[in-house]
């Protein structure tokens, strides 16, 4: 019942954080906004598909859609949204449309993988008893990589940021170092919420691999949605003093 209970919980701030992206993205029409909601939807679906396995009992399908939002699938489009933080659109586009058709192999790959044996409902499945090495080069492929580019970039722009300089790589992403203090800690936050998520195999050994994942998924989720709403805020706050300087002008213009 814990780990069916923290399963909820990380589905639940998922959703959270899908839908707050997902406006952001309706009013920005930013494509890392994008990126990060389709991020959280295979977030929510993988704890999801743990909530159903932990509750009514583990089988080959749960396993899949688990093993496939949540160690294949969902780094890497967390990943594509610091790529075009960092690096702009026209690198951002490039990748997103690799990721696109690597992530419909997958899907097909994993959907669709023969497995060695029969799911144990009350146990929780590994890949690597289950499957063939189709499925794990993906997840391995999947959750490697991205993870180094979200804690890398999350670092480096810290960095940048404390530098008092430009947090992003090329000229075509520039973006301005609003709020320093603040916006580095968000970005400190989200490197720490992806090495979180990414130690599910590290403490295994000593909770047992559905606890692990089931912790490791609330408290990774958790701290980038803290990160996420810390950088917000700092935007939101020079924005809403930009606005009132633009005001206060207008007014002092009409009084001369």
């Amino acid at each position: 019942m814990e780990n069916s209970a923290l399963a909820a919980s990380a589905g639940l701030i998922s959703i959270a954080f899908c839908l707050l992206t997902y406006d952001r993205w309706l009013r920005r029409r930013a494509p890392h906004d994008l990126a990060w909601s389709i991020a959280m939807a295979l977030f929510a679906l993988g704890a999801g598909a743990l909530w159903w396995a932990e509750s009514r009992g583990w089988s080959i399908m749960s396993f899949r859609i688990f093993f496939l939002c949540g160690a294949v699938l969902n780094v890497p489009w967390l990943g594509l949204g610091t790529v075009y933080l960092l690096f702009g659109q026209r690198i951002g586009h490039s990748v997103r449309t690799i990721l696109i058709l690597l992530s419909g192999v997958a899907m097909g790959v994993v959907l669709t993988a023969p497995t060695k044996y029969a799911v144990n409902p009350d146990n929780f499945p590994t890949a690597k008893e289950l499957f063939g090495i189709g499925p794990r080069l993906f997840a391995a492929l999947g959750s490697a990589l991205p993870a180094l580019v979200i804690i890398g970039g999350a670092l480096w722009s810290a960095f940048r940021i404390v530098r008092h300089r430009v947090p992003a790589a090329t000229t075509s992403a520039r973006r301005a170092a609003i709020h320093p203090k603040q916006l580095a800690a968000g970005n400190l936050l989200i490197a720490l919420g992806a090495i979180v998520l990414s130690a599910s195999g590290t403490i295994a050994g000593r909770l047992g691999k559905d606890r692990a994942f089931a912790i490791t998924l609330l408290v990774g989720v958790s701290i980038l949605f803290g990160g996420f709403i810390v950088a917000s805020n700092a935007v939101a706050v020079r924005r809403e003093r930009l606005r009132l300087l633009t005001e206060s002008s207008v007014v002092t213009q009409s009084l001369q």
